[in-house]
C-alpha cells in the first residue's frame, strides 16, 4: 500500500500539481473508511491540541484556576494572534499570578493582520502572547501550578509533558515510537493516522468518566468559540461556523488536519504527505462534504475547495479538485 491520490491542482486544461496524503475514518468500534496506509506514522503536530489540553481539565487544574469556555477553546488553538487572543491569553496568566516571561513558546509576528500591522506601524517587536500556541502553553502552565513542577514544562521529562505523553498514548491506544520538538518548543509525539483518527473518534463518543466530560468539554468549547481557535479568514474558523457547529476540527502544521463529529461518533484523521496546507484543508473540506456536516456549496467550502482560484488581476487561473475516487 501507498499515499492515495487526494487533491489536485488544474490550471487551464491541465492537472498542474498532484498532492497524496493518507485520511482515517473511525467510529468507536474501529476503521470506517480510509485511503492510502492508515499506519503511516506521523507528527500530529498542533491537530493533537485538544489531547495536549485533556491533562489540564482530568487533573482539576482548569477547575482550580476557574478556567472559561473561551479559555478552553484557546488551548486547543493555533491561534492568529489578533488582540482578543493575546488579550484573553493575558489575563489568563495574571490571574495565575504569572506573565508573559513564564511562557516557553518563543515569538513570531501574528498572523492576524490588525495586529501586524499595528506592531509593524509601530515598530513594536512581537511577545510570546502572539504565538500561535501560546493558549496551549497558558493550559501549560495551568497544570503545571497544579502538579506544582518546575519552569521548564516543556522538557519532555516534565511532570506536564509526562501526563500529556501518557494521555496521547492512551487515547490513540498506541506506544509512541518518539517524538519531535514541535515549533513552539514543546514535544510532538509521533502515532499512525488511524491512531489519530481512533482518538478523535473517542472525543466523538466520550463516556461519563472523568476523561468523557474533559473530552465533551473542549469540543463544545471549541465549536462554541471557532474564531478562539484560529481567527477570522482561517479555515478551522470559517469551516466549523460553515457547519453550524456540528463538528470541532483543527489543523496541524505540515497538513495534518483532524475533525470530530459527535453527532455521527466519528473522529477524522488525514496527512497529506508533502506537508502543503492548501491540500490538507482542500481535503478535510472534501471529507466533510462526504460526510454531509458541510454544504459543498457553502463560501467556506468553496474557498477550499473546487471554487475558482484568482490572479492578482482577479482572473480565474484554476482550482482544487478531489482526485478521482477520494474521497469515495
Amino acid at each position: 500500500m501507498r499515499s492515495a491520490d487526494m487533491i489536485e491542482l488544474w490550471r487551464g486544461p491541465l492537472c498542474e500539481s498532484l498532492h497524496r496524503g493518507h485520511a482515517v475514518i473511525c467510529d468507536a468500534h474501529g476503521v470506517v473508511e480510509a485511503w492510502g496506509v492508515p499506519g503511516q506514522v506521523i507528527y500530529p503536530r498542533s491537530s493533537c491540541k485538544m489531547i495536549q489540553a485533556l491533562p489540564l481539565i482530568e487533573s482539576g487544574a482548569a477547575d482550580a484556576a476557574g478556567l472559561t469556555d473561551r479559555q478552553l477553546a484557546l488551548a486547543c488553538a493555533s491561534h492568529s494572534g489578533a488582540a482578543m487572543h493575546v488579550a484573553t491569553v493575558d489575563g489568563w496568566l495574571s490571574g495565575l499570578g504569572l506573565g508573559e516571561p513564564d511562557l516557553r513558546c518563543g515569538c513570531h509576528m501574528p498572523r492576524d493582520a490588525a495586529e501586524n500591522r499595528r506592531l509593524t506601524c509601530s515598530d513594536t517587536a512581537p511577545c510570546q502572547l502572539h504565538n500561535n500556541c501560546s493558549g496551549k502553553h497558558a493550559g501549560f502552565l495551568t497544570l503545571n501550578r497544579h502538579l506544582k513542577g518546575g519552569p521548564d514544562y516543556v522538557e519532555p521529562d516534565h511532570p506536564v509533558q509526562r501526563a500529556v505523553k501518557a494521555t496521547f498514548e492512551e487515547v490513540t491506544d498506541e506506544d509512541s515510537p518518539g517524538f519531535g520538538i514541535d515549533g513552539c518548543s514543546a514535544p510532538n509525539w509521533a502515532c499512525t493516522v488511524e491512531g489519530l483518527a481512533r482518538a478523535m473518534a473517542r472525543f466523538a463518543n466520550p463516556g461519563t468518566d472523568r476523561r468523557g466530560q474533559a473530552m465533551r468539554r473542549l469540543v463544545d468549547a471549541m465549536r462554541t468559540h471557532p474564531e478562539m481557535v484560529a481567527g477570522e479568514g482561517r479555515s478551522c474558523t470559517e469551516l466549523m461556523r460553515a457547519m453550524g457547529g456540528v463538528a470541532a476540527i483543527k489543523t496541524g502544521a505540515e497538513a495534518v488536519f483532524v475533525a470530530i463529529l459527535p453527532d455521527q461518533g466519528l473522529g477524522v484523521a488525514l496527512k497529506i504527505t508533502d506537508g502543503a496546507t492548501r491540500a490538507s484543508e482542500a481535503a478535510i473540506t472534501a471529507l466533510l462534504i462526504h460526510l454531509r456536516v458541510l454544504d459543498a456549496g457553502h463560501p467556506a467550502a468553496q474557498a477550499h475547495l473546487d471554487g475558482p482560484i484568482l490572479n492578482c488581476r482577479g482572473m480565474v487561473t484554476g482550482n482544487l479538485r478531489r482526485a478521482p475516487g477520494f474521497p469515495g
